[in-house]
């Protein structure tokens, strides 16, 4: 017969005993994915290299480098109305809810309850009445509960930088539409002023008509130059109500709600000075939601193997129970039970071994996510900065070319008037002339939605 001593000596042997197999079963430490950084970028020369200062990025305004009070408004519109905004924020908040109610697996339970019922049986009637409270708490041996309650943390982190990576996206789309509206105004105002010309000159063809000088081809000529610049600033004028509409839509209004008067473009695109690319890691909300994701998935592990020791539970009830109401709250009634339990899958059929690849599978595939992120954020920085470079210089040249096309369409026009040359000398002048003047309008959009591009693949700062 087993001694009082040995059956009280069990279960502090066996909780013993599960104390020395959890260390054989801690959770997975997370360690973020090693990739190699680059030294510097390809496309900036070493002479123009500015480190970057990560102190300084935290609620960057990085739009307010264009100096436009109507941009930075717009911005903040966008903060407060997007709705694809607000729904990230409730995202975010929905995953920061799920970790809290992980966390509280941590702790124990309690509940309580109080039940009267009456019943019949065997001819007789009998009332029962009950007030209990029962307490119980999962000992976290191997590590289930912190796994999990780490996978939905780093979850919760994800989507609040997922939160950080839409407000950025959404703010560098509302720049680069904004932009591309002045560039349009600058057009519109180009071809009104292109138009005037036209009419000055379709004057003039008549005029030398009239007088002998000129023939009706002239007059023709110069009525189709203008009617396709009327057409040209039509054009324009659609191409900028669906820019207002665009911009509308993103701060969250209705296109009716919002009108933006015409404003001039930025004299110059600001310069972007950019930092190190091992900082490119710390500012970008993508690459911290990437490498969140790995941290989740590794706490996953950590769940999928502890599924394969026990779940040792403490449980404690009691209350009390009477046949009269009156009675319920008499000492003799009252009722106890404390005690742990030890339960463990005996056979699932492979079930936990196939959790547990599935899951290393699942952190595979979060790093390979992960390094793809870091990858693309170096090719985007590099896209744009090579890109900036390139229209820089190819405005440069075209300014150049749009001198020479004033001073020919100036020769030209004198020579006309002499009688020297043909109206379609001016007419190709006139073409020329107006095609380097959009050209150089052109690539001073490219510049300045490249410039947001840039800024935006930095992490929304410099």
């Amino acid at each position: 017969m087993t001694s009082p001593f040995r059956r009280r000596s069990l279960l502090p042997c066996a909780l013993a005993l599960c104390a020395l197999l959890s260390g054989c079963a801690s959770p997975p430490q997370h360690v973020r994915p090693t990739l190699a950084v680059p030294a510097g970028y390809k496309e900036v020369p070493a002479e123009g290299w500015q480190a970057a200062r990560p102190a300084d990025l935290n609620g960057s305004a990085w739009w307010s480098v264009f100096g436009d009070a109507r941009l930075d408004t717009l911005i903040a519109d966008v903060d407060a109305g997007n709705q694809d905004l607000r729904r990230a924020e409730a995202v975010a908040r929905q995953a920061r809810a799920a970790s809290d109610a992980a966390r509280a697996g941590l702790y124990p339970s309690l509940s309580g309850g109080a039940a009267a019922s009456r019943a019949r049986q065997a001819g007789a009637t009998f009332n029962s009445y009950g007030v209990d409270v029962a307490a119980g708490w999962e000992v976290d041996l191997w590590g289930r509960v912190r796994s999990s309650v780490a996978a939905a943390e780093a979850t919760a982190r994800a989507s609040e930088a997922d939160l950080a990576a839409a407000r950025l996206s959404l703010r560098a789309l509302l720049a680069q539409s904004y932009h591309q509206l002045r560039i349009a105004d600058a057009q519109r105002r180009l071809l009104a002023d292109t138009v005037a010309s036209y009419e000055r000159s379709l004057e003039l063809a008549r005029n030398r008509l009239a007088a002998g000088v000129a023939t009706r081809a002239d007059v023709a000529q110069a009525e189709v130059q203008l009617k396709s610049a009327q057409a040209q600033r039509l054009e324009v004028g659609v191409a900028r109500a669906q820019l207002e509409h665009a911009i509308a839509l993103l701060t969250g209004r209705a296109p009716l709600a919002l009108a933006l008067a015409e404003a001039p473009t930025p004299a110059e695109v600001p310069p972007v000075p950019v930092g190190v690319p091992s900082q490119l890691l710390e500012r970008r909300p993508d690459v911290a939601a990437a490498e969140r994701r790995v941290a989740a998935a590794n706490a996953q592990v950590g769940v999928a193997r502890a599924a394969s020791f026990p779940t040792l539970t403490l449980s404690a009830g009691g209350g009390l129970r009477a046949n009269r109401l009156a009675d319920l709250l008499s000492l003799p009634n009252r009722f106890w039970s404390l005690g742990p339990s030890l339960a463990a899958a005996l056979f699932d059929g492979g079930a936990r071994s196939a959790a547990d690849a599935q899951a290393m599978a699942a952190w595979d595939a979060s790093v390979a996510a992960y390094r793809q992120t870091v990858l693309s954020a170096f090719g985007e920085v590099e896209d744009n900065l090579v890109a900036l470079s390139g229209l820089a210089e190819q405005e440069r040249v075209q300014r150049e070319a749009l001198a020479a096309a004033r001073t020919s369409l100036d020769i030209v026009t004198l020579q006309y008037k002499a009688g020297t040359v043909s109206y379609l000398n001016v007419i190709v002048a006139q073409t020329a002339l107006l095609q380097s003047e959009r050209a150089v309008l052109d690539l001073r959009g490219r510049r300045l939605t490249a410039t947001v591009a840039l800024i935006k693949a930095l992490g929304g700062a410099w």
